[in-house]
């Protein structure tokens, strides 16, 4: 008789599970009584909506963080921020390779789909620079923040609101102890402070480029034509997503009469913030109420683009947005091929290109008109939920407390898919089936 063959889980159905995992285990522990100040605990959907917030940093939250979560359960958010930033995959590699136990190629190949790394070779020497990456830049910028916490806080607290702070704006999550001065203020209280605002920003932006870009850096320096064209695009297309949506924000939404009773040099700072936390920190400066239409659109676009690859930020990605961007460049120019720096862009790459977004903007859709449907809210209010949800961003309109049951299980939904991906859920549910070799007969179809 012959063996049946032994069954393994595909890479994109460990990714999956993993974070499955992770975010059942922070909801039992935030659960507990000693989690919360009262002593009660928090109830499941409370505890589920927050451990899936922070493990896939995302910043919404249901209950003010500072008020509501006792020291132990604000260490479990930070702590499943920091794994869900760096990634399951990452973190039991790195727990294997600290235990000095050998990384077998199964466990290298997940390595590589999680950190989006363009090759296999060099995939624990790359673990070892993301630890360290992680540790050195969170440590920068807890240091950076230290002096103006603990003036304001005292050393004790001082400490932990800049490291809390630090792991939530390197990890792109967006959560927040801010609460003490006002529940669900955020860092409204920081909006003309240079230092919160450049640290914060600039945790934000080394989180979202990407490790694999942050090597490319490493090795070649400042020789720009020497990086792999995802590096280059990476950068650039970042850069022109910080700098005209802050143009946007600084000559329209506040050049408006509302805001008047700010200074020149508030409006610049929160102009910068607003094209910088909505891929995809959470964490904002300015009542985002207050913003225009435009502007409330302006945003839900950057919330969906997101970060880049390989990185701790969330988002259909800035690649995939520049591959679309080239394609439509390169139909208008009839040319055969999409082309970036001088390559040659894969087909299958357009092609999951063109699915991620579809992807993104059917859940984005859906989720919004779902949630306007269940509470009766403006769409563009619950569009904006939804995105931020999909886009792991966790600004919010402030509606997030007052949503019923169903709308918080859609919120999470659409969270869990934003972080893990939803072409790694598509790839681990067909995970063994084969592809069949036949094709069919050719036949054009207009479009258009």
């Amino acid at each position: 008789m012959m063996k049946k063959r032994k069954k393994h889980l595909s890479t994109f159905q460990i990714i999956s599970i993993g974070f499955l995992l992770l975010i059942f285990l922070g909801a039992l522990l935030l659960m507990l009584p000693f989690s919360t100040r009262d002593g009660q605990g928090a109830s499941f959907l409370e505890a589920l909506f927050t451990a899936t917030s922070a493990a896939c940093v995302t910043g919404l939250i249901v209950q003010d963080t500072a008020t509501y979560w006792s020291g132990f359960g604000q260490f479990i958010i930070i702590l499943l921020i920091q794994i869900g930033g760096m990634g399951v995959v990452t973190l039991t590699i790195a727990i294997t390779m600290i235990s000095g136990r050998k990384i077998g190629l199964m466990q290298r190949t997940t390595m590589q789909e999680s950190i989006s790394a363009p090759y296999m070779g060099g995939i624990v020497r790359m673990t070892g620079f993301i630890l360290k990456m992680v540790a050195l830049v969170e440590l920068l910028g807890a240091l950076a923040m230290l002096p103006v916490f603990v003036k304001e806080f005292g050393m004790k607290r001082g400490l932990w609101y800049s490291l809390f702070h630090s792991i939530s704006a390197f990890c792109n999550a967006g959560f927040d102890l801010m609460g003490v001065k006002e529940k669900f203020s955020s860092l409204t209280d920081y909006a003309a402070n240079p230092v919160i605002n450049l640290t914060i920003m600039a945790l934000i932006v080394v989180g979202g480029i990407g490790f694999t870009t942050w090597s490319d850096i490493k090795t070649k320096k400042l020789h720009f034509r020497k990086y792999r064209m995802q590096s280059k695009v990476v950068l650039v297309v970042t850069a022109m997503l910080i700098i005209f949506p802050a143009l946007f924000f600084y000559f329209h939404d506040f050049s408006m009469g509302k805001w008047d009773g700010i200074s020149t040099e508030e409006k610049i700072w929160s102009a910068l913030f607003m094209s910088v936390t909505p891929r995809t920190a959470g964490f904002n400066t300015i009542d985002l109420t207050a913003l225009s239409e435009p502007g409330i659109l302006i945003t839900i676009i950057l919330m969906l683009i997101g970060g880049s690859p390989g990185s701790t930020a969330g988002g259909l990605k800035t690649t995939t947005i520049a591959v679309i961007f080239l394609t439509v460049i390169s139909v208008f120019r009839r040319k055969e091929d999409t082309n970036c720096f001088g390559r040659r862009i894969a087909e299958d790459t357009v092609k999951y290109a063109a699915t991620i977004l579809f992807m993104y903007l059917v859940l984005c859709l859906s989720g919004g008109i779902a949630i306007s449907c269940l509470e009766g809210l403006p769409i563009l209010t619950c569009m904006f939920e939804s995105a931020s949800a999909i886009g792991t961003v966790g600004l919010t309109l402030g509606i997030t407390t007052g949503l019923g049951n169903v709308s918080r299980v859609i919120l999470i939904i659409l969270m869990y898919l934003g972080r893990v991906g939803g072409l790694t859920l598509v790839f681990a549910a067909v995970a063994g089936a084969r592809a069949n070799g036949s094709r069919l007969p050719q036949e054009k179809i207009t479009v258009g």
